[in-house]
């Protein structure tokens, strides 16, 4: 298969869908954090509340908690229709249009509790939409198209945070906070539109209680695979690295004297065509190579991209450097991030696709909520070409139990072959 040839997957009509989904779970997190925070501050509430509504963002962390709800519980009537997926998208889509639409008519200057309240509730229907999408494009897949679909829904769900980041920025310039918020909320009808054109995955049956065949055994089947601790192990580590250099990028841009208008034009814009860039080249190389490959040669190259940020050390606030450095990193970036979402839609078992991804989703941002938390230290008594020096160094763990798993699933890694992937997780 020529390189180009492994684009041709984006073609598949499930793939606009998927992407189409994935702008719709994009959508609402800028209206609970930046586009909000912004518009608190316009409103002149005072920075400490300002602060506070950062915490709406821990529902994308522990969605996991009521993901068995989704999995196993049907919606009256439109379950039947619809299907179990289409009918708990389009259900939460509905209740999400109009928990924005009344977070748009609050006024935080006269009733900050109220704005708070209504930021959950749109919170925690976006990390539930979130489920359901995800288990929806895993189910709706084939195993050597998770990649693939990966990157669409990243992809869709970039451009989704852009409309709401940005697109209402403007919008709130032109017509006023309330009327942006009114046309973010409308525009939830993407992922319901791209629902209904696509069609339901089909499920095992269920068996046994609620709980469990909801809480126990989506974690006893994991447990049952071989090689189940090396798995956890490899999704914690293999991103060590990226989360050691993604915490530190801003500050280091300004400790080497960069001004905040240089390192918003170069990351903001540049950075972000790249990382889309990245993702959509993950997805075709992850097909054309197979998973087990992608993993291993992206890690490497992405840890490889940490000596970019050595010579921009070198180099000094050179702008002409900083875009080469933006670049390598972020479309790596997203090589890596393809792949690592891909590989985990392979190890979702099909009658528990939404426990799984979501337990396992939560797993591999460890390194970005624990981890990252001395690197700042760690920068300080290294110097940055050391520190970043140490970030490839960290990848490394990560990379060689990718190696180690594809291994033992019988891919030879350096060997022309045809492109393998994980076998997608059954219930035998």
């Amino acid at each position: 298969m020529r390189p180009l040839e492994a684009l041709r997957v984006y073609r598949n009509p499930r793939m606009l869908a998927i992407l189409a989904m994935g702008f719709a779970s994009g959508l609402p997190l800028a209206l609970t954090g930046g586009t909000l925070l912004l518009w608190l501050t316009d409103a002149h509430v005072s920075l400490t509340d300002v602060g506070l509504f950062a915490l709406v963002g821990i529902f994308y962390t522990v969605k996991f908690l009521w993901s068995p709800v989704l999995d196993r519980v049907s919606i009256p009537w439109l379950s039947a229709r619809l299907g179990q997926r289409r009918a708990w998208l389009i259900a939460i889509s509905a209740c999400l249009a109009a928990a924005v639409v009344a977070l748009g008519s609050t006024d935080p200057a006269v009733d900050p509790l109220r704005t708070a309240l209504l930021a959950v509730l749109v919170a925690f229907l976006s990390a539930s939409l979130d489920i359901v999408i995800d288990a929806y494009r895993i189910e709706l897949l084939r195993g050597e198209e998770q990649a693939a679909g990966s990157a669409a829904t990243q992809l869709g769900y970039r451009i989704g945070m852009l409309a709401s980041g940005a697109g209402a920025l403007a919008l709130a310039e032109w017509w006023g906070w309330q009327k942006s918020y009114f046309a973010m909320a409308a525009l939830v009808s993407v992922g319901v539109v791209a629902a209904l054109a696509s069609p339901e995955p089909s499920h095992p049956p269920r068996q046994g209680s609620f709980f469990r065949g909801a809480v126990i055994e989506p974690f006893r089947e994991f447990a049952s695979r071989q090689s189940w601790l090396t798995i956890l192990a490899f999704i914690v580590l293999y991103r060590l690295g990226d989360a050691m250099v993604g915490t530190m990028a801003g500050p280091f841009y300004l400790k080497l004297g960069f001004t905040k208008l240089e390192i918003a034009g170069v990351t903001k814009i540049f950075g972000v065509a790249a990382t889309m860039a990245g993702i959509v080249a993950g997805g075709a190389f992850a097909y054309r190579l197979g998973l087990a490959r992608a993993l291993v040669v992206a890690g490497l190259v992405h840890a490889l991209s940490n000596f970019a940020f050595v010579a921009q050390a070198y180099a000094g606030p050179n702008v002409n450097v900083l875009m080469l450095t933006i670049f390598v990193e972020n479309f790596t970036g997203g090589l890596v991030s393809a792949a690592t979402v891909g590989y985990l839609s392979t190890l979702c078992n099909p009658a528990f696709t939404a426990t799984q991804y979501a337990l396992l989703s939560s797993i591999s941002a460890i390194p970005r909520t624990i981890f990252a938390a001395g690197t700042g230290w760690l920068a300080e008594q290294l110097g940055w070409p050391l520190f970043f020096s140490a970030g490839a160094l960290a990848a490394l763990p990560g990379i060689v139990l990718a190696a180690l798993l594809a291994e033992q699933a019988g891919v030879q890694l350096f060997r022309r072959s045809s492109p393998t992937v994980p076998k997608r997780a059954s219930g035998t």
